[in-house]
């Protein structure tokens, strides 16, 4: 049986969209065929994290937030 999110159609974010993600926030900085690739140093606590300043995320894994 399929998951419902594959039989959605799944609108992709455009470059300078913000995107929602496993509790986080990103700009998105380039559009690929599965993924985004967001910056994530908008978030008010990054520096609190050590993380890169950018990340890959699925189509399926992000909600757009702002246009």
């Amino acid at each position: 049986m399929a998951d419902v999110k594959d039989e959605e159609e799944i609108i992709a974010a455009k470059v300078g969209n913000i995107v929602e993600f496993d509790g986080m926030k990103g700009k998105v900085d380039k559009v690929n065929d599965n993924s985004v690739i967001v910056d994530i140093t908008i978030n008010d606590n990054f520096d609190e994290h050590e993380m890169f300043e950018k990340t890959v995320v699925n189509h399926k894994r992000y909600t757009i937030i702002e246009e």
